[in-house]
């Protein structure tokens, strides 16, 4: 079933929603205990009064019963003589409320961090799954945003604010509720700008949230230069690109300055502006207060007064609060956008009758057409067979359609013109792992990670034995290279092998394919970056340890290096997509065509290489 936003929620959230109950339970009970305080003070004052004005029967208007059983022991008298009573339970509200918030804090963060780490894994987990063609299109820097940055947002929402909106409910219900009991009328004069506020809140909710969507956006922007940048250094001091690259990354920081100056800039305005209504109302309320107590007597006593102003002040912290909660919501609603497209993005699925055929077969391209989304056509009735074993050489322009081929052999994109049959079997039927898993891609530009040389090439098989590992370096002619470093095989490389020379890249990832089994082998330009010698070495070897295994898997080399295409079984000349030639190396040589003109030429430069030597 196709997943929605509202399942993802649920699914990231599961196994944590007790944890947000208690949280907002603990909440709930902190506010009360927060609530207690000024009507116990209310009282007290009121008792005072009282006790002043000569009024020793009055009777002791405390909460939850307190006044009851200061009445039952001799009212405002022993209220007096007993005022400790009243501090040591005002300090334990205190503290009461100091705990339950503690636990507060403690169950929503715990809650929080879980279903972080939750989306996190999940989002991760699912970039595993999308199809080459999404990442091809997708920017990394803006994907390493949505999985880091905007994860953070959620996090710290939930962590921090969503309590806050519970807790805005609650102390805005249970005060209104007591006040009311006490005065009506002096209920609205202490409320009258408080819907205001709310709705203040609410529409600066509704209209910044686009804003925070429009920063955000600038700012996966600005990380995805910065990661381009970072990757391609080598490409930037090579070419002098510093001061390119500092202004397109100062033309995205400028931009990401600006849309964040105008984020500002509004909540700046909102919360002067709440700011200014908030101390109004507080100014309304005290002097109101005064006013009806001076002038009314008995309408409204001293310690109700305070519980006006006290409540007033408490209320208009939270609702003020409930524009940036709000604000905060927006982001993260934005931030749970990013992270759900990607969720929401449809992986790579195999039919439901995908089989997993031998591969060691022949492979036919059957009249294979191929275009990419904007109906560039990139391959056109592409058709030739390959006898299992043999190798197959393919030469041809950039653009010619090489590597696309290589991929639909993968299954990096799938082939919707014409087919790819393993065996007779169509490649569409063959599930994806299972066919990756038994082709091995050497790449012109390999990716090798921060890790060891040993780590780098090892990781192509679980638990594999150093001797499996050293006989697949000695095979891709590394081992030599890799003995005079320092510590050999031990030897860390650099992020994305920057330590290495491209031949000595080249030759690692070499190793890293070939032990895992294969029964097929891609060789996309990849030995572009050695010395002839060591071609032909490692060619040598290829074929050695071919006969020593009494099998020979398929393999297709991409390559411009006339002597090793001379080589091959089979060569394949690309043209503007289509097979223009094929044939072995001795008959190439004697047609007309594109394969013959490269020949000539490399002929004729060796020939005065030659001469001059």
């Amino acid at each position: 079933m196709q997943p929605t936003k509202k399942t993802i929620l649920g699914e990231i959230t599961r196994g944590n929603r007790m944890k947000f109950l208690l949280s907002i339970l603990a909440m709930g009970i902190g506010v009360c205990f927060s609530l207690i305080m000024p009507l116990m003070l209310s009282g007290t004052i009121d008792a005072l009064v009282s006790a002043a004005g000569g009024n020793m029967d009055a009777k002791v208007d405390l909460p939850l019963q307190l006044g009851a059983w200061f009445d039952a022991r001799g009212g405002i008298g022993y209220l007096l003589d007993h005022l400790w009573i009243i501090a040591i339970i005002l300090m334990v509200c205190y503290a009461a409320g100091g705990i339950f918030q503690y636990l507060r804090g403690r169950w929503s963060t715990y809650a929080s961090e879980n279903i972080a780490r939750n989306l996190r894994d999940r989002l991760y987990s699912h970039l595993q799954k999308l199809s080459y063609e999404y990442h091809v299109q997708a920017q990394t820097g803006d994907l390493i945003q949505r999985c880091t940055s905007d994860v953070d947002t959620i996090r710290r929402f939930l962590a921090a604010q969503l309590t806050e909106i519970f807790r805005t409910v609650f102390m805005v219900g249970i005060a209104i509720t007591v006040m009311l009991g006490i005065n009506t009328e002096m209920t609205l004069y202490s409320m009258i700008l408080v819907p205001p506020l709310f709705l203040f809140a609410w529409l600066f909710f509704k209209w910044v949230q686009k804003y925070f969507k429009v920063a955000d956006e600038a700012d996966g922007k600005m990380s995805a230069v910065l990661q381009e940048n970072l990757t391609g250094v080598r490409v930037v001091r090579a070419f002098g690109r510093q001061k390119f690259e500092e202004d397109k990354f100062d033309g995205v920081n400028d931009d990401l300055y600006k849309k964040s100056m105008k984020l500002i800039r509004l909540l700046a305005v909102y919360w002067s502006s709440s700011d200014v209504l908030a101390l109004l109302q507080g100014a309304a309320t005290l002097v109101i207060g005064v006013v009806v107590v001076v002038t009314y007597p008995g309408k409204l006593s001293i310690g109700e007064m305070t519980v006006f102003v006290s409540y007033t002040g408490m209320l208009l912290w939270p609702i003020r609060q409930l524009g940036r909660i709000l604000s905060d919501l927006g982001k993260a609603m934005v931030s749970f956008g990013r992270t759900s497209e990607i969720l929401l993005a449809q992986p790579e699925q195999d039919a439901p009758d995908s089989i997993k055929p031998p591969l060691d077969r022949d492979i036919e391209f059957v009249h294979v057409g191929f275009e990419h989304e904007d109906n560039t056509p990139v391959l056109k009735d592409v058709h030739f067979k390959v006898k299992q074993g043999q190798t197959v050489a393919l030469l041809g322009a950039t653009g010619s359609g090489k590597s696309t081929l290589m991929n639909l052999l993968q299954r990096l994109y799938d082939v919707k013109q014409g087919e790819i049959r393993i065996g007779g079997v169509n490649i569409n039927r063959i599930a994806k792992s299972y066919l990756r898993s038994r082709v091995g891609l050497v790449l012109q530009e390999p990716f090798l990670y921060s890790r060891t040389v040993k780590d780098n090439i090892g990781i192509a098989k679980r638990d594999p034995s150093w001797e499996m590992i050293r006989s697949a370096a000695k095979t891709a002619a590394a081992d030599g290279f890799i003995n005079h470093f320092e510590k050999g095989y031990d030897t860390m490389v650099g992020e994305r092998g920057v330590t290495l020379s491209g031949g000595q890249k080249q030759r690692v990832a070499i190793a890293r394919t070939l032990l895992k089994e294969n029964d097929i082998l891609i060789f996309d330009d990849s030995l572009s970056a050695v010395d002839t010698e060591t071609d032909r070495a490692i060619r040598e070897a290829l074929q050695e340890a071919r006969r020593e295994l009494d099998k020979s898997a398929t393999t297709f080399i991409i390559s411009h290096r006339l002597t090793t295409l001379a080589e091959a079984d089979v060569i394949v000349v690309m043209q503007n997509g289509k097979v223009s030639q094929m044939g072995t190396h001795e008959e190439l040589v004697k047609q007309e065509g594109l394969y013959k003109r490269i020949y000539q030429i490399q002929a004729a430069l060796e020939e005065e290489l030659a001469d001059e030597a």
